[in-house]
């Protein structure tokens, strides 16, 4: 008789990806995720007894878990293949729980009979024949220390989110959320927003002077004041006009000569392979991709097998990969650029174990113009991951650098400029990685030799405030202050945009809303530490002690949980609700009733609403403007596109003339006035399998 072994992974397409490389006795099928979650309807933890979760089994997983449950047993054996990070553990521990696997014995809804069940976990980090075959060989037991990080996360953001967000409505408005981390990350926006506000612009002047040599008008270069006398030339030496134009005005008539000459080479190195923030960022800022579009294309991408799992803090390359990558280098662009050793980097993460990859290529030599994909996003994606692969394994860029000095004299003044240039001399790793470099050439120059004068021009320029966050320079210093984790980042993103916290404005950086901001305001003035960089971090590492086994989860709960109880029940007592904007009036008339509509602020925003409420409950979108003026209605053609929120939160986009005018797209129209859209891709529908919250 044929014994057949039930493989279980997350989603059906990786499911799909690895049945291509089972033989025969091998069923594989997808858990579609998640099969187990704390309830929606109330907090689903049992605090008087050490904060035990209630988990309970969705309705949408029912049908899938009762499928499951009839080919477990038929099954010989149940092979778990979840991820091998936080989430897929506790995926694959959730299984054992939902099927009944707990002892590994299965009870067979028509048999009523036990069975005994051999079950194994396999991990592996791509989806290749080899990758699975290996992992079959190598089986291990589930790690619960794993499982229990991820119940952590997860209990605590539940504890925060369901005892926080009840007082958000009383001392704001009702509907609101809290969230342990996103909340963090709204702070960081806020205060951005803040210094931008604070910040007072200085006025500064640069000084440059265009040369030649002596006996030609050709060759010219440009060099910068760099000494007056002999005191270096710093950014606010010269604040105003009058002072740019005196020392102009003694360069004019001044006489110039070299006086120095210094080359010098220059290497650059290339950086390392992607782990899962850094493809965020440069996704973000190369492809005007959002961390969560650049998570859900990944996902595709690594179901399908084409590159290593997307979620990952490790820069570690396998042996494998480096052999066939030094294969195609030397085949494809020559000996002059194969390494004497492949190039090795450190992890930075202590907890890096969870994966052991950086997201590469699963198959280098299968380069963008080789590969087929039909998504053009997808296509874009993988390309950029292939790169930056590959290009770790290049030698260095070598750069020649030029640095003349130049006296100018003028009586008793004297002045120094300075002119810089650089060529390239070997592109190395630049020849698979896009990357800016301006060649500037210099004319050949001697020490000693005279320069002909052509003009001088002196720019004012004022400080710049410090720059709004975007999706890559906020990820960068989530990273940097040590907040969330690599499953963790496009959900901190996604939720505080769709929470109404933040919106994108044209240039696709963050700024606060007004709830928002009065959300920060409460929480940084009455919850500091759960705002609090510091405070935030010290949870995560925590949770990470839990992950490696050296602390309990739910000691990790209590000695959060107690405190901040007693500092709730406190601030219910002593906090004043908050007043949103006080209601503006308006010559609209409500369509419904007669009465006059006013302007007023909720959770998602201003609109307008009948002053005949509650008895007339008529409200409507405020006319779009700014960023979210998408351009006119495709159906009406008088009313503007802008981008609404369905009660649950979903974006989609609709004519601001409702309901006179029905028109409501989920994706977003093409703006017929000639602006292109943001490209972050927030009203699709979530299919990135970003699993936690």
């Amino acid at each position: 008789m044929k014994q057949t072994k039930l493989v279980i992974v997350e989603s059906p397409t990786k499911a799909k990806t690895i049945g291509k490389f089972l033989g025969e006795g091998f069923h594989v099928e997808s858990s579609y995720g998640h099969i187990r979650d704390l309830p929606k309807s109330k907090i689903g933890i049992d605090i008087e007894h050490d904060f035990e979760p209630h988990y309970i089994i969705p309705m949408k997983a029912k049908k899938n878990v009762t499928a499951l449950k009839k080919l477990a047993v038929k099954a010989d054996e149940v092979i778990l293949a979840t991820d091998e990070d936080r989430e897929g553990e506790a995926i694959a521990w959730h299984l054992t729980q939902a099927l009944e696997l707990g002892g590994f014995q299965i009870k067979s809804s028509k048999s009523q009979v036990k069975k005994d069940i051999p079950v194994e976990r396999i991990v592996f980090h791509e989806i290749t024949e080899s990758a699975i075959q290996d992992a079959l060989k190598h089986p291990r037991a589930l790690n619960l220390h794993l499982v229990d990080a991820q119940q952590a996360r997860r209990v605590l953001d539940r504890l925060v989110g369901y005892e926080l967000s009840p007082f958000l409505w009383k001392k704001i408005v009702r509907g609101l959320s809290a969230g342990r981390v996103q909340s963090v990350a709204l702070r960081l926006i806020v205060e951005r927003e803040e210094e931008i506000k604070r910040f007072k612009p200085e006025e500064y002047w640069t000084i440059r002077v265009i040369l030649s040599p002596e006996n030609t008008k050709e060759n010219v270069f440009e060099a910068s004041l760099f000494k007056i006398g002999g005191e270096p030339f710093e950014k606010f030496t010269i604040r105003n006009k009058a002072d740019a134009t005196a020392i102009a005005e003694k360069l004019k008539n001044a006489t110039y000569s070299v006086i120095a000459i210094e080359e010098k080479e220059m290497k650059r190195n290339p950086l390392p392979p992607f782990i899962t923030s850094t493809l965020q960022q440069e996704a973000n800022r190369r492809l005007h991709m959002s961390a969560k579009q650049t998570m859900m294309l990944a996902q595709r991408l690594y179901e399908n097998g084409f590159i290593t799992y997307m979620r990952t803090d490790s820069v570690n390359l396998s042996t494998e990969s480096l052999h066939i990558a030094q294969k195609y280098i030397g085949e494809k662009f020559g000996k002059n650029y194969l390494l004497e050793a492949p190039r090795v980097f450190k992890t930075k993460s202590r907890l890096a174990q969870e994966a052991h990859e950086a997201i590469r290529p699963t198959n280098p030599l299968l380069d963008p113009v080789s590969i087929t994909l039909e998504d053009a996003k997808e296509k874009k994606l993988y390309d950029l991951i292939w790169r930056r692969f590959m290009a770790s394994q290049l030698p260095p860029a070598i750069f020649a650098l030029t640095s003349v000095l130049v006296e100018a004299r003028n009586g008793d003044d004297t002045f120094t400029l300075k002119a810089n240039g650089a060529t390239m001399r070997f592109d190395g790793f630049l020849r698979v990685w896009n990357q800016t470099f301006e060649e500037r050439l210099l004319p050949a120059l001697k020490k000693g030799e005279a320069l002909r004068f052509s003009e001088v021009k002196p720019e004012q320029h004022f400080t710049e405030p410090p720059a709004r966050y975007n999706e890559a320079s906020l990820i960068k210093t989530l990273e940097a202050n040590g907040i969330g984790r690599p499953s963790t980042y496009a959900p901190i993103i996604s939720v505080i945009q769709s929470r109404n916290y933040v919106q994108k404005n044209p240039e696709r950086r963050f700024e606060p809303t007004e709830i928002g901001l009065l959300v920060n305001k409460v929480l940084t003035e009455h919850f500091p530490e759960i705002v609090d960089l510091g405070f935030t971090a010290h949870m995560e590492e925590e949770l990470d002690e839990v992950a490696e086994g050296k602390r309990r989860w739910r000691d990790t709960i209590r000695e959060f949980y107690e405190p901040f109880k007693k500092h709730l029940e406190k601030k219910y007592e002593s906090v004043q609700k908050e007043a949103l904007a006080p209601q503006e009036s308006t010559d609209e008339v409500c369509e419904r009733c007669g009465k006059p509509m006013a302007i007023k602020t909720g959770r998602f925003g201003r609109f307008l609403a009948c002053t005949g409420f509650p008895e007339c409950k008529s409200t409507k979108s405020l006319a779009p403007t700014g960023s979210n003026d998408l351009g006119p209605c495709p159906k009406c053609g008088t009313g503007r596109v802008i981008r609404r929120r369905t009660k649950r939160g979903r974006f989609f986009y609709g004519c601001n003339r409702y309901p006179e005018c029905d028109f409501a797209s989920w994706t977003k129209p093409e703006n017929k006035d000639g602006e292109d859209g943001d490209g972050d891709g927030d009203a699709d529908e979530d299919k990135s399998g970003d699993k936690e919250e």
